[in-house]
């Protein structure tokens, strides 16, 4: 008969020799200066309207909708993925209808936003939608109000992780890779975006030029947080 002492040391051995599960993935957090500065204009006034330029967020619409606020969700990114955009220049070239572009997407009433959460969309979307775009955000947002916008620096390179923002406190984001495939593409064929440019400060200043006033905010994962007001 086996002692219990035999039986303990099976146990052990057995246990040593299993397949150990995958890994769970860990949660990428940062803190966000820029969000710090909107949570103070959130708790401060009621009924604002929030947009919020991304795939549907559960935690963005917690976080707002519990103080009160209105949320919209828009994917931009993956909307300028649509092929049905494609056109051909003057020269043959294949380029992507703006005008299409902006007639099937922000289509709101002038005035409309008290908040933009930009993220990092101009980094990632094909440049020739980038101003038309910003353009329009303008137009949609009342005067006064904020937009927050991500920037790489120039330490960062084409293959940069892009992600999805969720705002999980009033200054603290948790990061989720993105992975899209282009519109009538098997979910096999995800990928990340790429990195379209490196915005510098100036041509970040010319592209929020017709904003009221713009601030930087410098942070260690070779980002630029862009706080701008309407």
């Amino acid at each position: 008969m086996a002692s219990v002492s035999d039986n303990v040391m099976k146990f052990f051995r057995s246990s040593s020799n299993r397949t150990a599960g995958p890994a769970v993935p860990q949660k990428l957090t940062r803190r966000s200066s820029g969000i710090g500065e909107i949570s103070r204009l959130l708790n401060s006034e009621e009924g604002l309207c929030v947009l919020d330029m991304g795939a549907t967020s559960a935690s963005n619409i917690r976080f707002f909708t519990g103080k009160g606020h209105k949320i919209y969700s828009e994917d931009l990114l993956w909307s300028s993925l649509d092929p049905a955009l494609r056109i051909q220049d003057s020269a043959g070239t294949s380029v992507l209808d703006s005008k299409k572009f902006l007639d099937e997407n922000l289509v709101y009433p002038n005035a409309h936003f008290d908040v933009v959460l930009c993220w990092n969309l101009p980094d990632y979307m094909e440049e020739s939608l980038v101003k038309p775009t910003i353009d329009r955000l303008w137009s949609v947002m009342k005067p006064g109000g904020f937009l927050l916008a991500f920037f790489h620096t120039r330490d960062a390179s084409p293959d940069s992780t892009c992600y999805r923002y969720h705002v999980t406190d009033s200054d603290v984001l948790e990061m989720q890779e993105v992975k899209v495939a282009p519109p009538g593409r098997p979910a096999s064929e995800k990928q990340s975006p790429r990195l379209q440019r490196v915005f510098n400060n100036r041509h970040i200043e010319n592209l929020f030029r017709d904003f009221a006033s713009i601030k930087f905010f410098l942070a260690r994962d070779a980002i630029r947080e862009v706080l701008v007001v309407r």
